[in-house]
Parts: C-alpha cells; sequence; structure tokens
C-alpha cells in the first residue's frame, strides 16, 4: 500500500465532538467512543493483540470532546527517562569550522485527551510500534544515562515522517573544533521539545548541536531550539521538570 493511501485507512489528529459513537483506527490500534446512557460514555481501546483497555466516562453535557495528538515517546513500555537517543543510521562527517541543517525522523506516541472548556486532561496514551520501543543506556554503567532509544534516518523534508510512528526533527550542526569529525549519535532531553501536528503529520522542535572543546574534551553540545509552525502545538502530557544537561563525548 502507497503511503498516500495508508495515510486514507486511519484516522488523522485533531479535536473531535462525539454525541453518540465515533471509531478511531491508528496502526495495530482501534479506539472506539459510544455513549452508553445519558451523559455517559464508554472509551475502549484494542491492539492487535487483542489487549483490551476499558474505562467509563462521565460529562457534564450530552456530547464528549476529545484531542487525538503526537506526544513524546517517553511512556511505553514504562516511563523511566526524559532523554532520547537517537542513533543515526547514517552517521554525519562535519568538517572543521562547518555547518549543516538536517532532518531525522523522532518516535512519537499518540495520546488522547479529554477537553473541558480550556483544560486538556490525559485520557490515554498508547504506541502504534511496540517492538521498537526500547530503552538504551548512554555512558558507563555505573554512572550512564538511561534513554528511550530508536534508530533514526536523514530524510528530505517534514512530509516524509511514518505517520504514526515517528515525527520529523530538525538538527542544526555545527563544529567549531579544529579538526572534522564524525556524529553518530544525539542524546538529549526531548521532555523540553514540543510536538506539532497536520492531519497525520508530526513535527518537533529543533535541536542546536555544536561540537566544542570544554577543558580537555571534544563534546558535542545540544540545546533545544522552539520553531514557528502553522502547524498545531500538542497538548503536553508529562510533568515538566528541568533535568540536567549531558556533555556528550564524541566517538
Amino acid at each position: 500500500m502507497s503511503e498516500s493511501g495508508m495515510d486514507s485507512a486511519f484516522s488523522n489528529y485533531g479535536v473531535y465532538s462525539i454525541d453518540d459513537q465515533m471509531d478511531f483506527t491508528f496502526p495495530n490500534i482501534t479506539v472506539k467512543i459510544k455513549k452508553i446512557g445519558k451523559n455517559v460514555f464508554s472509551y475502549t481501546r484494542k491492539d492487535s493483540e487483542d489487549n483490551l483497555l476499558e474505562k467509563i466516562i462521565p460529562t457534564s453535557s450530552s456530547e464528549i470532546t476529545l484531542e487525538i495528538a503526537p506526544i513524546r515517546s517517553l511512556n511505553y513500555p514504562a516511563r523511566r527517562s526524559e532523554y532520547m537517543y537517537l542513533e543515526l543510521e547514517s552517521p554525519i562527517f562535519l568538517s572543521k569550522d562547518s555547518s549543516a541543517v538536517v532532518l531525522v525522523n523522532c518516535p512519537i506516541e499518540i495520546g488522547v485527551f479529554l477537553i473541558h472548556g480550556e483544560s486538556k486532561e490525559s485520557l490515554d496514551w498508547f504506541t502504534c510500534d511496540p517492538l521498537n520501543s526500547r530503552f538504551c543506556l548512554y555512558g558507563t554503567p555505573e554512572s550512564g544515562t538511561l534513554c528511550k532509544y530508536a534508530l533514526s534516518n536523514i530524510v528530505e523534508s517534514y512530509d516524509d515522517s511514518i505517520p504514526f510512528f515517528n515525527a520529523v526533527m530538525e538538527i542544526n550542526f555545527k563544529n567549531d573544533l579544529n579538526k572534522g569529525l564524525t556524529i553518530s549519535k544525539i542524546v538529549f532531553p526531548i521532555s523540553e521539545n514540543s510536538i506539532y501536528y497536520k492531519d497525520s503529520k508530526a513535527i518537533v522542535d529543533s535541536l542546536s548541536a555544536v561540537l566544542k572543546k570544554k577543558l580537555t574534551l571534544e563534546i558535542l553540545d545540544v540545546d533545544p531550539i522552539p520553531i514557528q509552525t502553522e502547524w498545531t502545538k500538542s497538548p503536553t502530557y508529562e510533568r515538566i521538570e528541568h533535568v540536567k544537561r549531558i556533555d556528550m563525548g564524541v566517538d
């Protein structure tokens, strides 16, 4: 099936008002919302292994309003870290005093939010790609940082993500060293990066990644860059926390 055909087979992100029932279909996931009584709705999620989640939602009116949006990939199989470890499928060589801008894929999950006026509450979240949802350790076993891990490839545009599996993120590389080096991984606290969506596509705030000298070490200094976009900003599911910066070494 072509990507356009795959897109049309699934639901889009967005805000939905439901007064009777509605079904949402994503890769490996089906969500059903149904009115079961006066001002009462049921929420049912089933995956490809027939695992079932059911919730009852009392409401103050005869309809329910939900937002379905991409969220940071931090929750499955368990919430253990704020950090993302992207291993670049094609490493990037930066000559001395050079810079480059690349777009890469970054994994996502999907959140379902219950809307009350201006308030958006997390009702549910899930991943469409559980087999590739895993952790890794950056650093030594004694003092390393646990990260959510993903193999990432370079893409040509913001339209090149795989819907419901990943988003596209821009990385601005700069080499302030007096020699060229190869970059094969990016480790950063993704809790500082917002996600935005349009239809079935998603994008993530950009990153600045600078090769520099710190004391006697050559490091890759990574910082978030908020982007300007007309795409819709996803609600935040996770708690916003200030996390320590990692002095990321260069292999």
